[in-house]
């Protein structure tokens, strides 16, 4: 199982001593490192400044917002970014939820599956750069037909001016819905789960195994497919405060990072059989009680979904993610956690 660094989306401002950690994490042989947006920072720019000081590390995307751009637009990011890396680009893609996708982008959260498979065949299409591109579908038409209000009729098909570094960039699809899990198996090279706890794996494989089983393609074969999943990391001497740096997180996507009637996040955590704890978590959420919320988390549930206590006891429990699913391990911590992660 390999090692990455998720350093996630910004707060108020760039976090700082990222540059001087991703080169300590090449140094020390991990593999990877990720960026994520939601609505402020964005997920390339992040990525292509710190990447430009490291000369190993994959760089991915984990995950941008399909709703952010066209897929042609993601596409050129795809295209520039590996070119500039040397082929070290991964293009991490997500359809966000109803909350942000109508209320910050404006959009319609309508058929998330459908309009993923659309996105991905025209970004796959652009990449390969075998013919102008065009699309005739139910969320996507290129070139825009003469019959569409306000369009002059006057686009054509094009090709990108770019040729690609590699013929395929790897395209890896956040899903934590039994259904996505599967698209993501069917369509894309790779799954970034939500939570992922160890003790679900088979649960998981089986709904890779459906995906697998209607893939219409040869591009990677199951034994190649990338699973990954982020992981937070809080070393500290006592487990409980160090769970206590966890809560909150937990508490904000259980209880605020989604509507309360569409909150995918919360959902994973229902299937671990935490419902009625997520259910006072994101009641207390919504209240306004931040506090009490992350009070609410339970110690057992922060145990299954990150690595928290002493460093002992961190590297001994980073075994139960060994064996399952998971290719990549996403370390999210300060700096000196990842560290005595690595032992």
């Amino acid at each position: 199982m390999r090692i990455g660094i998720q350093t996630g989306y910004w707060s108020r401002r760039p976090p700082a001593g990222v540059v001087e950690m991703l080169q300590q994490a090449e140094a020390a042989g991990l593999d990877s490192v990720w960026t994520a947006e939601a609505y402020g920072s964005d997920a390339f720019t992040p990525l292509a400044w710190w990447g430009s000081h490291t000369s190993r590390l994959r760089l991915g995307t984990g995950i941008a917002q399909m709703a952010a751009r066209t897929p042609t637009a993601t596409a050129m990011h795809a295209l520039t970014l590996d070119h500039l890396s040397g082929g070290r680009f991964v293009l991490g893609l997500g359809a966000s939820g109803p909350q942000v996708v109508e209320g910050w982008y404006g959009q319609p959260y309508r058929r998330p599956l459908a309009r993923t498979r659309e996105f991905v065949e025209i970004v796959r299409e652009v990449i390969a750069r075998e013919r102008p591109v065009t699309y005739d579908g139910e969320f996507y038409t290129l070139p825009v037909g003469a019959g569409t209000p306000g369009a002059t009729g006057l686009g054509r098909p094009l090709k990108a001016t770019v040729h690609p570094l590699r013929p395929e960039v790897p395209i890896v699809l956040a899903a934590q819905g039994p259904k996505n899990v599967a698209l993501a198996a069917e369509i894309a090279d790779g799954w970034m789960a939500g939570f992922y706890a160890p003790r679900a794996d088979a649960e998981q494989r089986a709904l890779l195994d459906e995906g697998f089983a209607v893939r219409a393609d040869e591009r990677s074969r199951p034994e190649d497919f990338e699973v990954l999943a982020t992981i937070p990391v809080v070393v500290r001497d006592d487990v409980e405060s160090a769970a206590d740096v966890v809560r909150p997180h937990i508490a904000l996507y259980a209880g605020g990072m989604g509507a309360k009637e569409a909150n995918f996040h919360k959902a994973s955590l229902d299937r671990l059989g935490y419902s009625e704890v997520t259910d006072e978590v994101q009641r207390l959420y919504l209240a306004g009680r931040k506090e009490d919320a992350a009070r609410a988390v339970p110690t057992e549930m922060v145990e299954e979904i990150a690595l928290v206590g002493p460093a002992a006891k961190v590297r001994a429990d980073l075994a139960r993610w060994e064996g399952t699913a998971l290719t990549t391990l996403l370390a999210q911590g300060d700096p000196a956690s990842v560290a005595a992660l690595l032992g």
